[in-house]
């Protein structure tokens, strides 16, 4: 039986940047701001923390009505904002993982564009400096790094951002970055049947002591639409098996795949964040992992 108690702690951690404690089952932010009650959202951030989650992913285009999720009427509700909310003054222990690249007015590509990007993080988090910053590409054909993720090194050398990392990216951007600047971490879509195209970027970030930290790990195809009805039949049985959800079950796989993944499933719902939670303690066989086509361990 699953169990939401020690569901953190049973997943484990990882160090990123050889500095930056965080637990592997995280949490990501996208999702609260289409709570039209503010204390929902709220209330949805510091019961994660009670669980023992101590790294969010987030990003000052997380914004509801108007910006990326596009719900509701009424004043905007930030992400950033919502998490200072809630948590400050943060847990010691606590990392904030933000993005930058889109924005409200286009996508930021020049030193002076990420800049704002970055000074509006730490605004709105109300923080000195950001834990880590993620240079969000527009995908396999983004082209050269250099300039931008040669500004957010600048600021890095400056005290304003404590480590850097790459999402949306290929093993070459990755490369190419790390001439630059060391990348900490790698985000990309990621899931047990959405985007297996890069089971060798998990592998290769694992060899070199990267994190691998997956999105629409539950959603997949339906992306920003949230997770939806569950259609793989393997999927399906380890959960029967089991006495777990579907959900738990991609959860559980994507934990496998390396000590290095760092996994943040996303939800409105507290319920849905404590099933989640507990997905850290499910620990999938061999024999289960072969019939969901694993490639991890």
């Amino acid at each position: 039986m699953l169990t939401v108690e020690d569901g953190v702690s049973s997943a484990g951690s990882w160090s990123l940047g050889g500095d930056l404690m965080v637990r592997r089952m995280g949490f990501g932010t996208m999702r609260i701001t289409v709570h039209r009650d503010r204390s929902r959202a709220v209330a949805l951030l510091r019961r994660a923390i009670e669980l023992g989650i101590n790294h969010l992913d987030t990003a000052a285009f997380y914004v509801s009505p108007g910006g990326t999720l596009g719900v509701g009427t009424g004043s905007p509700r930030w992400a950033t904002d919502l998490i200072r909310e809630a948590l400050w003054p943060y847990p010691n222990d606590l990392v904030i993982a933000t993005k930058v690249g889109p924005g409200e007015e286009g996508w930021a590509r020049t030193p002076s564009a990420l800049r704002s990007q970055v000074v509006e993080n730490l605004r709105r988090l109300g923080r000195d400096h950001l834990d880590v910053v993620n240079l969000r590409l527009t995908g396999p054909g983004h082209g050269t790094l250099a300039d931008e993720f040669g500004a957010l090194a600048e600021m890095r050398a400056e005290g304003l951002i404590r480590h850097l990392g790459l999402s949306a990216a290929t093993l070459d951007h990755v490369d190419e970055a790390q001439t630059i600047a060391p990348v900490v971490c790698l985000q990309n879509s990621y899931g047990l049947d959405y985007r297996r195209q890069h089971d060798e970027v998990v592998r290769v970030c694992g060899e070199r002591d990267i994190a691998f930290v997956p999105f629409f790990t539950l959603a997949g195809t339906a992306r920003e639409q949230g997770a939806t009805t569950e259609a793989n039949a393997a999927v399906q049985a380890a959960a029967r098996a089991r006495g777990a959800t579907t959900q738990q079950v991609r959860l559980a796989w994507a934990l496998q795949q390396g000590p290095h993944m760092l996994v943040i499933p996303g939800t409105g719902s507290v319920a849905h964040l404590e099933e989640n939670v507990a997905a850290g303690g499910l620990r999938l066989s061999p024999q289960e992992l072969a019939e969901l086509g694993s490639t991890g361990s």
